[in-house]
């Protein structure tokens, strides 16, 4: 056994498998409300708060799609039958590799759709199955579970291994230069978590980006190439910068979703342990999901000498002032934050572990209410 698939592990329990898609189901529910609260806090532009709640709209119809796949795990259909695979070490989100497949199954949804009967058949089958022969209609389950997850593939709109670059206009900056706002959003296979990338930049190329068949393309595949987490901001805005002499990036932001944490599904250490196993005497209190931001922000623009008789610009990226952290994380900031249920969090406030002092808390309260602290 590697490292790495010691950290996997294999949900082939038919009530832990639906309780784990239940409580990201609720997770992202209340993660969208945050984005809400971000954006009355003037935290969040508007543009950026909906971008942010489309991702999560996304990843929340792939676990919907994941449950549908998933859903007679266990059943006694076979031992052949597989089960969702997530990792339980560091991220507590599915590996990157149920994305992959799910990527490939969507090249074969139509043929599957195809050879399956209707949903109504299908339903109508279940139910003759029960009144007459008095069984439960276990291989029309698995069927119509098949084919519900493949037609939720075939609509589209949902979060996989790679979702490109789209652009978004923000109208024209002081300079008149035309602003735009782009995003875009990757799996991340070495971490298993999602990823959020938004970039705002200026253009002062002669034919806007989005009708610019030739340097369009190149961005997409530029920015698809250096969304790696291993990757600093600065790292890709200056080779961005460099790369694009006429596009010229002013913020660019990274969201990291997760890890999720719960004490019925992962394995943690330090004080999120303890407030997991105390909260796990509560029914759906035993969750927790961590995010983190990174943003870098360019501070002023220099002129560079590019040949003999051109000047090209290049953005001079502000880092953090304190200390060498800037340096290290390659960022002008760095916020982390965490969502968890009312309980967890009246004991992560009697524990106080120094480690989430700089921490904001989201909680959500009994009523469903998400509460910042």
């Amino acid at each position: 056994m590697t490292e790495l698939s010691r950290d996997h592990t294999d949900l082939a329990d038919p009530f832990a498998s639906r309780r784990y898609f239940r409580k990201f189901e609720h997770i992202i529910h209340y993660l969208a409300r945050t984005a809400v609260t971000l954006q009355a806090e003037g935290k969040l532009t508007k543009t950026n708060a909906k971008v942010l709640t489309d991702y999560l709209i996304r990843l929340n119809r792939t676990f919907k799609a994941l449950s549908m796949k998933y859903l007679l795990v266990g059943n006694e259909l076979g031992p052949q039958m597989d089960s969702l695979t997530m990792d339980k070490r560091d991220s507590g989100f599915p590996v990157a590799s149920e994305l992959l497949t799910m990527g490939n199954d969507v090249q074969q949804a139509p043929l599957h759709l195809a050879n399956l009967p209707s949903e109504k058949s299908l339903k109508k089958q279940m139910l003759h199955t029960i009144l007459t022969e008095r069984q439960t209609p276990t291989k029309l389950q698995f069927a119509l579970s098949q084919r519900l997850y493949y037609q939720m593939l075939t609509k589209g709109g949902l979060f996989w291994a790679r979702n490109d670059p789209t652009l978004i206009s923000l109208g024209t900056s002081d300079n008149g230069r035309r602003q735009f706002l782009i995003h875009w959003a990757v799996y991340d296979s070495q971490v298993n978590l999602p990823v959020i990338y938004l970039a705002e930049l200026e253009d002062s190329g002669k034919t806007p980006l989005p009708q610019d068949q030739s340097r369009w393309p190149q961005v997409q595949s530029h920015l698809m190439s250096q969304s790696l987490v291993g990757l600093k901001l600065l790292t890709i805005a200056q080779g961005f910068d460099k790369d694009f002499s006429d596009l010229h990036p002013k913020q660019l932001s990274r969201y990291h979703l997760g890890p999720m944490y719960s004490s019925a599904y992962t394995e943690q250490s330090g004080p999120l342990h303890q407030v997991l196993e105390q909260a796990a005497t509560q029914e759906g209190q035993d969750w927790a999901l961590a995010w983190t931001l990174e943003e870098l922000n360019s501070e002023q623009v220099r002129e560079e000498r590019a040949g003999w008789f051109s000047k090209v610009e290049r953005e001079v990226f502000a880092l953090d002032p304190f200390g060498s952290r800037g340096v290290d994380t390659g960022a002008t900031r760095t916020e982390r934050a965490i969502i968890l249920p009312q309980h967890p969090f009246q004991v992560l406030a009697e524990l106080d572990p120094p480690g989430f002092l700089d921490v904001r808390k989201f909680v959500v309260s009994p009523k469903g209410q998400v509460l910042s602290y």
